[in-house]
């Protein structure tokens, strides 16, 4: 039986392919069914979106692990193993020479193996088979849970400093909130990482709730 794409534009679950063009970019996070905007003007990325999009517009990103200076690649660094394909739906160009793109995230993959260089940028032949419920319909948390973050965000917005637009907030959906959040929020690299992995809505926002809660808790403690 075939499972649906979150978009009916997408590719099927059995269709995603074989090898994938990745972007290891530090701190930005994509997640299925969330939007990723980006502004590319290096020119092995921009060799990488005109491949893409004469391809099948998919890219993978992917945090580069933290390590110190002295093992650091700037050309080629470590890997975290699981990152987020997403398609380009949304593409302009500039005229100082930049592509902005966004990524609407379709499905998780892990990293089997890394392939060659193409055109500057890095290719790997990623491992989709542990991430087919990306393509399920994305179930709503109970209210409950949903509160318990909005309250632990207010604090932690504040504790912060941080102004924030409710109204706006309320608005998005629960998973494009979320998805907006994890990429604008002062948190940890391997934070974000464990919120990517996390593999249901109700399963992220408690992480999130969580993560949250700890950054308020010491940042009371240091005061």
């Amino acid at each position: 039986m075939k499972v649906r794409a979150l978009s009916p534009f997408a590719q099927i679950f059995e269709q995603l392919p074989h090898t994938l063009p990745i972007f290891p970019l530090p701190n930005a996070l994509l997640i299925p069914g969330g939007r990723l905007p980006l502004n590319i003007f290096e020119h092995k990325y921009l060799n990488m979106i005109a491949d893409a999009m004469s391809n099948d517009a998919l890219v993978g990103m992917i945090q580069p692990k933290p390590e110190p200076a002295t093992l650091r690649s700037a050309d080629k660094p470590s890997l975290y193993e699981i990152g987020c394909a997403g398609r380009i739906t949304d593409y302009s160009e500039t005229d100082d020479g930049r592509l902005e793109i966004v990524l609407s995230g379709l499905c998780r993959f892990a990293v089997k193996e890394e392939l060659s260089s193409v055109r500057g940028y890095r290719v790997i032949r990623p491992d989709w088979s542990a991430f087919r419920q990306d393509y399920e319909r994305i179930t709503e948390p109970s209210d409950l849970v949903i509160n318990e973050f909005m309250h632990t965000l207010r604090a932690f917005l504040e504790g912060h400093n941080m102004p924030a637009d409710w109204d706006v907030f309320e608005k998005l959906s629960t998973n494009s909130l979320i998805s907006s959040l994890m990429n604008v929020l002062p948190i940890d690299t391997g934070d974000r990482q464990t919120l990517l992995e996390a593999n249901s809505l109700e399963r992220r926002i408690l992480t999130f709730t969580a993560i949250l809660n700890g950054t308020v808790s010491r940042s009371q403690t240091c005061h």
